[in-house]
């Protein structure tokens, strides 16, 4: 497929949609390759430079000039140089009062300075007004003409017109300016680029505890067991049969650990009487990481689906079959067909097949290409009531799975249930409860409080039992 050619080549001098001038500070990548996409947008571009003089890495269609003399072209200085490299600035406060400064750069680590860039540039140049803004924005963002980053561009200033003036150069450029306040949000900004998947480290740190957990404790019932009772080598379960018990067992967990904050949140609410307290940090943190918990769950979800393909091909599945067989030729018997075990391996396999699927449902309608073009009832609805009901069937296929085992004294190996029982445990206590607060004597409540009653309010009181009274 070819790339417009408008990408690369930049407007002339003599464009109708011609803007005010723009001067940018540095004339490294991102200074090129900002100067570039503004040329293609119709602004004029002046570079001030401690060399001024044109290279062929300059676009055509500008100039370079020393930052004095570049400066004193423009209303607005796109500073794309960094920190270390500020201090010229005080020789040009005069030059420089007035007029909007913008800051692009960011810091090596999170928190490096004791203030954030921004706030330190405008202590250089008291006279100006700065703005933060594109720190978010690669180079190479720009070259490709934004078609494959991420469009946001956070910005934020004390002076709302330098502000205002900055966004609509981010809008013009094709971007999503995001208006993020004052200043003194510089800092976050700035922190924003060093961010290494904030929101996905508990589910991933978790994920791995979790894991690491059931391997050993599966390696233990299904492989030492076996060798110190019974001098078998089962070491070779370790390839597959033991990760494709974890890996369900993870994916149920997870999936139930996404619910269950949800629930908390609602006894709390029960419990106060009311939606405008606060609830605790380690709460808010769980809440807001829940997508990430059910997406690493449909991961774990996946790889037990995989695993479960190549079992019939696999040498021991194969090996077994072939001596049953053989035993049942020289024993000159065959076992008949039992109708129980029919029904109970095949509603195994549907309740799998039919959880799995929601469970990519749900995962698809958490992306913001899908969950954006749903309105917040549908997204609701899925994420929720379809939530659930993948919860269910996951844990039916679960205990389906258990059967008659759970009472055979020969599944607890030195005393130790099997895995898939403990799994059983967290997605079971989310479904009692929720079960308990679909009632209509708790969830009318709950629905008058996230409505905004509370329960030490008079005037809500009465309200309350105005409803409760229509209600009867």
């Amino acid at each position: 497929m070819e790339k417009n050619s408008s990408n690369m080549i930049p407007l002339t001098e003599n464009s109708p949609n011609k803007k005010e001038m723009v001067c940018i500070f540095g004339t490294g990548d991102f200074g090129r390759s900002l100067g570039c996409k503004m040329l293609q947008c119709g602004y004029s571009i002046v570079f001030g430079s401690r060399n001024a003089q044109t290279s062929s890495l300059i676009p055509k269609g500008t100039e370079v000039l020393s930052h004095r003399e570049a400066a004193q072209k423009a209303d607005i200085i796109i500073v794309a140089i960094q920190r270390q490299h500020y201090n010229f600035l005080t020789e040009l406060t005069e030059v420089l009062h007035g007029k909007v400064l913008v800051d692009v750069s960011n810091n090596l680590k999170i928190n490096q300075y004791p203030e954030s860039n921004a706030e330190y540039l405008a202590q250089l140049v008291p006279g100006a007004k700065v703005v933060k803004a594109f720190n978010t924005v690669s180079a190479w963002a720009l070259q490709s003409g934004t078609l494959d980053a991420s469009r946001q561009v956070f910005a934020c200033g004390d002076d709302n017109k330098a502000k205002q003036m900055v966004m609509d150069i981010v809008r013009t450029l094709g971007l999503t300016p995001l208006d993020q306040g004052s200043l003194l949000a510089a800092r976050e900004i700035e922190n924003y680029p060093l961010q290494l998947f904030p929101m996905w480290k508990f589910p991933i740190y978790l994920a791995i505890g979790l894991s690491a957990f059931f391997f050993f404790y599966s390696l233990i019932r299904d492989v030492i067991y076996p060798y110190v009772r019974e001098n078998k080598d089962l070491s070779f379960f370790i390839v597959i049969s033991i990760p494709n018990r974890v890996c369900p067992i993870v994916a149920l967990i997870l999936l139930a650990l996404v619910y269950l904050p949800g629930i908390i949140a609602a006894i709390l609410q029960l419990h106060r009487g009311t939606k405008y307290s606060r609830f605790p940090d380690w709460l808010d943190k769980w809440m807001l990481c829940r997508k990430q918990l059910g997406l690493v769950a449909l991961v774990f979800a996946f790889l037990h689906v995989l695993y479960t393909l190549v079992i019939p091909i696999r040498y021991y599945v194969r090996w077994r079959l072939n001596g049953y067989v053989i035993s049942q030729i020289k024993d000159n018997r065959t076992d008949p067909f039992n109708t129980t075990n029919g029904w109970i391996s095949d509603s195994y396999v549907a309740l799998g097949i039919l959880g799995f699927f929601l469970f990519v449902l749900l995962g698809i309608t958490s992306l913001p290409s899908v969950s954006n073009s749903v309105n917040w009832r549908e997204f609701r609805f899925v994420q929720s009531k379809l939530g659930y009901l993948t919860l269910i069937l996951c844990t039916a296929h679960t205990l389906v799975y258990g059967g008659k085992r759970f009472l055979n004294p020969s599944m607890y190996r030195w005393y130790l249930p099997a895995a898939y029982m403990l799994s059983l445990i967290v997605p079971c206590i989310v479904l009692a409860i929720k079960f308990v607060l679909i009632f209509p004597c708790i969830d009318r409540p709950l629905t008058q409080i996230r409505q905004g009653w509370e329960r030490n309010s008079k005037g809500s009181k009465q309200s309350y039992y105005n409803d409760s009274k229509s209600a009867v």
